[in-house]
């Protein structure tokens, strides 16, 4: 590839698959997914990664691309080929900054926090904003986000003591295409019966305040983090409710933004690389080959030969178009 000409394929990272206590096999019935073995609970797909334990590495785009990881797009020495890719030819300092995830939750997660920067810095951790789309909800789903009305930390506390502290949360019934904005210092948990696509800061900090006594996959309590969550939750963050659309746009906060498009055509930012979630499908990126199905993730370059847009193949197709900042 010449450094200086546009791109004319999407770029297409293969999934990291995690086992988790509460995950399922959704992501082979409702995506079609090959996972790696037969008999575990998969709760997690990690679509887009730059983790060092988790990099995702591209199998299909340009030729020169292929499986290179995407830390190692987000870094190239070469200033014209990352210019191309992502607008930006000057090298950054640190990773790429967003993870984008699918969640099979088949049973709760635990109830849990994320850190605020200042208290990740403190606790050694990294601070994590988030926000959630329902692909697909069971009957009688429930998400569980902030405290209820007159709880208090230091009634939190003795409820986390006593076994009680299921009865002091918060819980919204959920369905397919709801969304919720996960700011960090939000207590919140995915209820079961959930598929949920997940834009997030790149961070694996988790403190988890309550598991409703489960055992993990070896068969013994999973650790809590007691100290680290009382630490970072907000306690004035009182029955939030879900988020509501504003037109297409979904989030815009300090660390990404997320629209969600329904059309037969929808234009993409001209100057951007964005990353695509299919939502519905079949839809093809301009004149390519490649048709992406619901739950496809994948990157489109800054630089792009032609109409820079996404066609659906039957009908009207929806996605979810995210930038970075």
């Amino acid at each position: 590839m010449n450094p200086v000409e546009s791109f004319s394929q999407p770029i297409v990272f293969d999934p990291i698959y995690q086992t988790r206590v509460w995950g399922g096999r959704s992501l082979e019935t409702t995506f079609g997914r090959s996972l790696p073995d037969p008999d575990q609970p998969y709760g997690e797909s990690w679509e887009i990664c730059d983790r060092p334990e988790a990099p995702s590495i591209v199998t299909a785009g340009p030729a020169s691309l292929i499986g290179k990881t995407l830390g190692q797009l987000w870094q190239h020495e070469n200033a014209s080929v990352r210019q191309a890719l992502f607008g930006d030819s000057t090298k950054p300092v640190g990773p790429f900054p967003l993870l984008c995830k699918i969640l099979d939750a088949r049973e709760r997660l635990s109830l849990q926090v994320h850190p605020p920067a200042t208290a990740a810095a403190e606790l050694g951790g990294e601070p994590k904003t988030e926000m959630w789309v329902v692909a697909h909800a069971d009957p009688g789903a429930e998400l569980i986000v902030g405290v209820k009305e007159g709880v208090t930390r230091e009634a939190f506390e003795k409820a986390l003591a006593d076994g009680s502290a299921e009865s002091l949360v918060h819980k919204i019934p959920a369905a397919a295409g709801d969304f919720l904005f996960i700011p960090s210092g939000r207590l919140h948990a995915i209820g079961a019966g959930l598929v949920i696509y997940e834009i997030q800061q790149n961070s694996d900090t988790t403190y988890r305040v309550f598991d409703w006594n489960r055992l993990g996959l070896d068969g013994s309590p999973r650790q809590l983090h007691l100290k680290e969550s009382l630490q970072c939750i907000d306690f004035t963050d009182i029955e939030p409710d879900l988020d509501t659309p504003d037109g297409n746009l979904l989030v815009d906060c300090d660390y990404f933004r997320v629209e969600r498009h329904r059309n037969s055509v929808i234009s993409l930012p001209g100057a951007q690389a964005t990353l695509i979630t299919v939502i519905e499908g079949p839809v093809r990126m301009g004149e390519t080959e490649l048709v992406f199905q619901e739950g496809d993730f994948f990157l489109v370059p800054a630089a792009w030969e032609g109409a820079k847009r996404l066609v659906a193949e039957g009908g009207t197709a929806c996605v979810m178009v995210t930038t970075w900042k």
